[in-house]
């Protein structure tokens, strides 16, 4: 039974702050959780539930331990979490949460009413300490399916998705939403536009075309693709970047620069680049600090619909 949620936090008086939420029904205290709904992806029902329990809209930042444990007649329960920052909302609550407590983390190591609850609470401090709890997200995206360039007779910058690669463009909107993209730039042509447009329009942002992500500028001009990834990391802002294949590897080795060899982040930059990514595939890197002091903290892959 999969379930996804969030540990809120915040600094107020330059203290280390947390949100749980109480249930009446049961009279317990834990973190801001819920089912993932059929169809839902894990982030999308981490955002989702986050909101209706607290009515605070999240930016997703990183992943933080899962809960995995048996519930009544055997059954097997795996909850993910992110750490997350208040983007917005009202804090208005619904019915199911009557509270919501913000909390230091010894305040909250004594509240919560699940021990499993320690592992996210503790992994939130840790990060604290480490300089890594506040990150940015920099989402790198492939285009998404499209016309085969052997089914398509007009310049290749135009070929469009095809049907399975629009669906991906509106798999994608939830996804990016979750984790508060705010800036989007694309490589101009038609079918990396489109994947990233829906979103866009959902969030009621203005696409940023880059010519140096094309793959006819990355053949003549490959280190222009690598200045648009620095250009991102010196704004330090939510941001997406989409692009082409052939274009991808100078991308990924570009983030890679931020970590370093015999991390879990570099590993999984250095299989994304070997391996490739699947088209319609967003690969959330969450990066601490900004320019030349930046730090990838986490990568995350998320797999086309």
């Amino acid at each position: 039974m999969p379930a996804a949620g969030a540990v809120l936090w915040r600094r107020k008086d330059d203290q280390l702050q947390v949100a749980m939420v109480h249930r009446p029904k049961y009279d317990d205290w834990s973190w801001a959780k819920g089912k993932v709904d059929p169809g839902e992806t894990w982030v999308e029902a981490a955002a989702r539930e986050v909101l209706e329990e607290t009515g605070f809209r999240p930016r997703l930042g990183i992943p933080l331990p899962r809960s995995v444990y048996s519930m009544q007649r055997g059954q097997l329960k795996e909850i993910r979490y992110w750490a997350a920052e208040v983007m917005s909302g009202s804090g208005d609550l619904e019915n199911e949460i009557d509270e919501v407590a913000w909390l230091t983390p010894a305040q909250a190591q004594v509240r919560f009413s699940y021990v499993r609850d320690a592992l996210q609470l503790q992994a939130v401090v840790d990060a604290e300490r480490a300089g890594t709890l506040q990150t940015w997200p920099l989402v790198v995206v492939r285009h998404g399916e499209c016309v085969s360039r052997k089914g398509w007779a007009k310049p290749d910058p135009q070929r469009p998705l095809d049907a399975a690669g629009r669906e991906q463009a509106k798999a994608l909107v939830p996804i990016l939403a979750a984790y508060g993209i705010g800036r989007v730039i694309t490589s101009p042509s038609a079918r990396c536009f489109a994947t990233v447009q829906p979103y866009a329009a959902a969030a009621g942002i203005q696409l940023v075309p880059k010519t140096g992500l094309t793959e006819e500028t990355f053949a003549e001009h490959p280190d222009k693709a690598g200045r648009q990834v620095a250009r991102l990391v010196e704004r330090a802002e939510p941001a997406a970047l989409c692009t082409h294949r052939p274009v991808l590897p100078t991308v990924l080795l570009e983030l890679r620069k931020l970590t370093a060899p015999g991390c879990a982040s570099y590993d999984a930059l250095t299989e994304a680049t070997d391996e490739g990514m699947a088209k319609g595939e967003a690969l959330v890197c969450q990066i601490a600090g900004r320019g030349g002091n930046a730090q990838l903290v986490s990568v995350e892959r998320h797999g086309p619909s």
